[in-house]
């Protein structure tokens, strides 16, 4: 989809959402990349993983002399009404005090992008504050979700809205050159949403896919499972469709990370997944509109135990296992580091013959 075809995403519905349909990556590039790799002068597989990735942005980008030069970070920033229950160390004024961090370029996210020359757009789509932050891109669908305990989070229309702000980005990004993004977030309580959105997800126990976040103490943390037990059973999530779901339990932040995931799939970038609020937004929108995992490369295996469910189910593998859990879209912007520094290696390739030595061949295996 071109720019020149970019719809009006304000004014989509949710049963146009499900008519979405996506191209498949091109798997005649993917292995044409392989192939160079292996031209490459080193080890087959030598570079490990990160071929396998190269390859998966090829296809995507549908040409083997890939460019991932033009980054963009995209932020979703949010409240969560869920805060009321006391799921939490911090309160919702945490949210916006990192946000306006971000707008000036102070937070850890910003200083990582900075060395690799990645360009921030931190997004206030739904910031407990009635006055625009200077600086944030804004796509606010309301001020923070309700307090899922007693209600649902979102309405339907606020689903919506806040799904198709984050395809919305990432078709500006098309628009303006951008040809990897990546994806954070800020929210206090989002991993509790997200823990809410997997166990519903999964149709798994709440304390299976709850962690403490950003720090809880054996009592809270106990406490905070049984809110997500209890929003499930009174919804009846485990039944429940994925739409029905991220309405009922998920998040703002959470709903724009599930558009950014459904946008690079319709335009043809690939999205760069951070932790745990990133993967559950991920499988929402695999679920909403299949065949958009595809376009999703992984980063980091996180701390909370979502983690490895969330990726075991979309069938990624990450590369980083650093124990991460500062969120942000850090995890992501260390993945783009990585991918520059193989890229290196792979746009500026020294082949065997380069070098006068026979090349390695493959093998099929016995």
């Amino acid at each position: 989809m071109e720019c020149s075809e970019k719809p009006v995403w304000t004014d989509f519905t949710k049963e146009a959402l499900r008519t979405l349909q996506i191209t498949a990556p091109n798997e005649k590039v993917r292995r044409q990349v392989q192939k160079n790799w292996d031209m490459v002068a080193k080890p087959l597989d030598g570079m490990g993983s990160f071929e396998t990735l190269t390859a998966q942005i090829g296809a995507i980008q549908g040409t083997d002399q890939m460019d991932i030069s033009k980054k963009a970070v995209i932020i979703m920033c949010a409240d969560n009404g869920i805060v009321e229950e006391g799921i939490s160390q911090s309160g919702q004024e945490v949210t916006a005090a990192v946000a306006e961090e971000m707008v000036r370029r102070e937070s850890s996210v910003c200083k990582m992008a900075a060395i690799i020359g990645a360009d921030i757009f931190p997004v206030d789509i739904g910031i407990n504050r009635t006055e625009p932050i200077p600086g944030m891109v804004q796509k606010k669908v309301r001020c923070g979700t309700r307090n899922f305990r007693k209600e649902p989070a979102m309405t339907e229309e606020e689903t919506v809205r806040a799904i198709l702000a984050g395809i919305d980005m990432v078709a500006e990004c098309k628009c303006t050159g951008y040809s990897i993004v990546a994806t954070g977030e800020m929210g206090i309580g989002n991993t509790t949403t997200s823990s809410a959105v997997t166990a519903a997800l999964l149709r798994c126990a709440a304390e299976k896919v709850t962690g403490r976040g950003a720090g809880l103490s054996d009592e809270k943390l106990v406490h905070k499972q049984q809110v997500i037990a209890d929003a499930i059973g009174k919804y009846d999530l485990h039944e429940a469709d994925a739409f029905e779901v991220l309405k009922m339990v998920g998040g703002l932040d959470i709903a724009g990370l599930t558009g950014v995931c459904i946008g690079g799939a319709l335009f043809h970038i690939p999205v760069v997944l951070d932790g745990v609020i990133s993967l559950a937004a991920a499988l929402l929108a695999e679920r909403l509109v299949p065949g958009v995992k595809a376009y999703l490369l992984p980063s980091h295996k996180g701390k909370e135990p979502a983690v490895t469910m969330l990726l075991q189910k979309l069938e990624l593998e990450p590369v980083i296992d650093g124990r991460l859990a500062l969120g942000e879209g850090t995890g992501a912007v260390m993945m783009l580091a990585l991918l520059d520094m193989t890229m290196s290696v792979y746009g500026n390739r020294t082949t065997f013959a380069d070098i006068q030595v026979e090349q390695y061949q493959r093998y099929a295996d016995k």
